[in-house]
């Protein structure tokens, strides 16, 4: 009886220290509900993602589109007609036009159109709609197809700086206000196309436009510094 005892304690002993190791078919199972875990998961933050880019992005060319609504309602005004939108470019016609071979306006009320037309559009440059993406305004003359390449390419760049002329001279009669003049500094450039651009009849190769360009999805705004306003009292192109 003694001995029977002590091989019963003995097994008991060796039973209680015995490991627990699971099957390996439930340490796959284990494993394989862990991956589909893990791959659900990421899965859903990268739906999640990229239904949020693709939300902004409808938003911003919503906006944009708000914006550009509101331009073309600015040049249905019977005060701007001739004025029209193609894409994201503002063309002014015949109605704001430079004179044969010269970087000079074709007319002086030329230039009262420009200083009246464009702070109408520093106010919608302000506006929610477009402020939110707005990123510059180009003002972008052309040539015609008169004369060699870099000639003409220079004269539509000298075209685009007349406007800017115009729009900072602090002594004309209708001259812009300081805060638009001031706003005109950091947001407009100017650019030119030559004649390797224009089509059509001449007039349409002696015009201006001005382009407004939008910020890419998740760029950010560029950070304005604050520019010296100009005096305004002299143009640097001198008149030709």
């Amino acid at each position: 009886m003694m001995g029977i005892r002590a091989l019963r304690r003995k097994a008991g002993k060796e039973d209680a220290e015995k490991p627990f190791w699971i099957s390996f078919s439930d340490l796959m199972t284990a494993l394989m509900v862990l991956f589909l875990v893990a791959m659900a998961v990421a899965l859903i933050a990268v739906t999640h993602g990229l239904a949020t880019i693709n939300k902004d992005k409808e938003e911003r060319q919503q906006t944009i589109a708000a914006c550009i609504a509101d331009v073309k309602a600015l040049t249905d005004r019977s005060e701007f007609q001739g004025v029209s939108v193609h894409g994201h470019s503002i063309d002014f016609g015949t109605l704001v036009l430079f004179g044969n071979d010269r970087h000079r306006f074709e007319n002086p009320t030329h230039e009262h159109f420009v200083r009246q037309f464009v702070p109408r559009v520093l106010d919608l440059a302000r506006s929610k709609q477009c402020e939110q993406w707005l990123k510059r305004v180009v003002v972008e003359g052309f040539a015609s197809q008169t004369g060699n390449y870099l000639y003409n390419l220079n004269l539509s760049y000298l075209r685009s700086q007349r406007v800017l002329c115009v729009l900072l001279d602090a002594q004309a009669a209708n001259a812009l206000v300081a805060t638009d003049r001031q706003f005109i500094q950091s947001l407009f450039l100017v650019g030119g196309s030559s004649f390797n651009t224009a089509a059509g009849e001449a007039a349409r190769m002696r015009r201006v436009e001005l382009r407004l360009e939008f910020r890419d999805l998740g760029s950010a705004r560029d950070q304005h510094t604050d520019i010296p306003l100009d005096p305004g009292v002299k143009c640097p192109n001198d008149l030709h």
